[in-house]
């Protein structure tokens, strides 16, 4: 199963922290990307947070300091732990793997940040 699978989201309050998971496939290929992206009522789709094969990591500007990708490589599963959480990080959050020509997309989950 190439799609990911995302898990943790819910309800929280400002300040708060919360850890999402992105269960993916990714053991079977050299090269990928790891991106969470969000998307608010309304608005566009955002990357937040990106992690590759390498290692190499990058962050949405609004995000960064507060957010941390990760990966545990023995269980193919990649995190977003958030913390300080704002309501304007109120949004459902994607986890996209990127191999080859493809970008692979989760089924998303909430997150709601309450003031």
């Amino acid at each position: 199963q190439v799609q990911p699978v995302e898990s943790g989201g819910g309800l929280v309050q400002a300040g708060g922290s919360l850890r999402l998971s992105c269960a993916a496939s990714t053991s079977i290929y050299s090269t990928y990307v790891i991106g969470w992206y969000r998307q608010a009522p309304g608005k566009q789709r955002e990357l937040v947070a990106a992690i590759t094969s390498g290692g190499s990591t990058n962050y949405a500007g609004s995000v960064r300091g507060r957010f941390t990708i990760s990966r545990d490589n023995a269980k193919n599963t990649f995190y977003l732990q958030m913390n300080s959480l704002k309501p304007e990080d109120t949004a459902v959050y994607y986890c996209a793997l990127t191999v080859g020509g493809g970008t692979y997309w989760g089924q998303g989950t909430q997150i709601t940040v309450s003031s």
